[in-house]
């Protein structure tokens, strides 16, 4: 009966393995309906660019003003939490939820010559970083417009 049994199960094992084989048929059926789709896709024309194409040149204000009653800020009550203290407007150029994604950004604000700051929000238990800050709206504006060259989603804090 034992042996009976091993034969039994010998027998599934090469049913369950041989039923599961990949068919070729199915495989060679995609790859030729694949093939003709490509063939009958028409040939993308070569484009040739142009020579000795000048782009037009776009003259600009060399600086530009920002309309500081238009100028949205954020209020927040925060704490700081590494730095030197907040003045009434900040420019905030990073929010984490981990101190130490935040500790390496104002790392390298200090290294670019920052005095930056981390302060944390506790109603949202994010820590934002602040590049720099000011007394008036019209500083704060005029540096976060400067600083987003680097952090274009750079935004301004109000603190409370």
């Amino acid at each position: 009966m034992n042996k009976l049994t091993l034969i039994a199960v010998a027998l599934c094992g090469i049913v369950a393995l041989t039923g599961c084989k990949s068919k070729e048929s199915a495989y060679k059926k995609a790859y030729e309906e694949a093939k003709a789709k490509q063939e009958q896709a028409p040939a993308q024309p070569v484009v040739e660019p142009e020579e000795n194409v000048v782009a037009p040149i776009v003259e600009q204000p060399a600086t530009t003003t920002t309309n500081v009653a238009n100028v949205a800020v954020r209020e927040e009550a925060v704490s700081v939490v590494n730095g030197n203290g907040l003045k009434a407007y900040s420019v905030v150029v990073g929010s984490f939820g981990m101190k130490a994604n935040a500790e390496g950004l104002q790392q390298q604000l200090n290294n670019k010559g920052y005095s930056a700051q981390i302060v944390i929000n506790p109603a949202i238990n994010f820590y934002r970083v602040i590049a720099t800050t000011f007394d008036t709206k019209e500083e704060a504006a005029a540096s976060r417009d400067n600083l987003r060259a680097v952090y274009p989603d750079a935004w301004l804090l109000y603190a409370k």
